[in-house]
């Protein structure tokens, strides 16, 4: 055989890898995001103690599927219940139990559900924030509606923060199905192309949607805090921004918080092929120990203050066949490892804090402030009423 046939043969061989490798990335979408994840720095060595900061935000979403009253009421009373028992087994550095962050669903707001979900809230397990769900939407429709349902949160549930400067109320935001700022290509889920110009003008503080993989929603930018300037004209102008940094200023239309996405080699399809590790947690994606250590180790912070990470990791926490893990030993085991491994005083401290406390201590970090992380959980937005009246009816008894 001549060397050009072999040359021949091996080149086609290659080409052929190269595609199976390229089909491979567009049928999960990587392509997004790869070039970014292959080519990332590692974070800066620490001397001290690092500072881990774990939130848990949940999709919570009590009508999923089209659920009957009675249903979604058992889904909201055993969140009630059971996060009750399992958060008061754990506690982090600062004494506080696991702090989860409730993103409810403008369009399935059912005044019983948030009047629960308050006073779990209120006896010091989380925190409620705005999810909302919507398609071919316009500029006048989401401003009334976002505007109507922080009233609401507000108002009748004692949620969402004031901003002492400004006296404006202030939320968090997850978009529904991934689509921020119209981000889906075919425009499906949103519809608005000015969608970070009018979160912030309506008092969002910061969005959570992101990781959205293995959807082609998700950004070039992974495992960043950074602010996204909008684009008015076009969709998806948050897929780059300015990284937030100590010493720096707020910049753009919106911050844009991301949980951890990376490889994930110790799971691999057909033992070949590695899983996207995009911090979901759920039946299928159980929050084992090695999955925590990965959170960790992806090292999310703001530039300047490498001591300071940041895990943020998503659930869609309403959803039957994941409740037994979110609820039960899974979810259990997992802070019995993050208080074990990741709170020793030494070489870790472990925090347990909402969206809007996450918010606050980026922002104090921007602001150059150093030392325990526990000391700006409010440093610009104070909690929401309901914490106010929670913690003096637990001062009362």
């Amino acid at each position: 055989m001549s060397i050009w046939v072999v040359a021949g043969v091996a080149l086609f061989l290659l080409a052929a890898a190269m595609l199976a490798l390229w089909l491979l990335l567009r049928a999960r979408n990587m392509q997004n995001w790869i070039g970014s994840y292959l080519f990332r720095s590692r974070p800066p060595k620490v001397e001290g103690p690092i500072h881990v900061m774990f939130c848990f935000v949940d999709h919570f979403e009590p009508m999923w599927h089209g659920a009957d009253l009675a249903t979604q009421r058992s889904r909201v009373d055993r969140w009630c219940s059971e996060y009750r028992e399992l958060a008061s087994r754990h506690h982090d550095a600062d004494g506080r139990p696991p702090q989860h962050t409730f993103f409810y669903p403008e369009e399935e707001y059912a005044e019983e559900h948030l009047d629960k979900i308050a006073a779990l809230c209120a006896d010091g397990y989380g925190e409620i924030e705005i999810h909302l769900h919507h398609d071919n939407d316009t500029e006048s429709n989401f401003r009334e509606t976002i505007s109507r349902f922080c009233r609401i949160l507000h108002e009748r549930h004692g949620a969402l923060p004031v901003d002492p400067a400004s006296g404006e109320v202030r939320f968090g935001f997850i978009h529904g199905n991934w689509c921020l700022d119209n981000s889906r290509p075919d425009g499906r889920w949103c519809g608005i192309n000015n969608e970070l110009t009018l979160l912030r003008e309506l008092g969002c503080y910061a969005d959570f949607t992101l990781p959205s993989a293995p959807s082609d929603t998700q950004t070039s930018t992974i495992n960043s805090i950074y602010y996204a300037t909008d684009d008015p004209l076009a969709p998806k102008s948050h897929d780059r921004g300015e990284l937030v940094r100590t010493g720096g200023r707020a910049s753009g239309d919106l911050m844009i918080v991301q949980g951890p996405l990376r490889l994930n080699w110790r799971e691999r399809r057909m033992g070949v092929v590695p899983r996207i590790e995009a911090s979901d947690v759920r039946r299928g994606c159980p929050p084992t120990p090695a999955r925590v250590d990965a959170w960790v180790d992806t090292g999310i912070h703001v530039q300047g203050r490498p001591e300071w990470v940041f895990v943020k990791v998503h659930t869609h926490g309403t959803q039957e066949q994941d409740m037994d893990t979110l609820l039960g030993s899974a979810a259990d085991a997992m802070h019995s490892h993050l208080e074990q491994a990741y709170n020793d005083g030494s070489r870790h401290v472990l925090h347990y804090v909402s969206s809007r406390e996450v918010y606050n201590i980026i922002k104090a970090a921007e602001a150059g402030k150093r030392g325990n992380p526990n000391d700006y959980r409010d440093f610009v937005l104070p909690p929401p009423p309901s914490s106010w009246a929670g913690a003096r009816m637990r001062k009362v008894a």
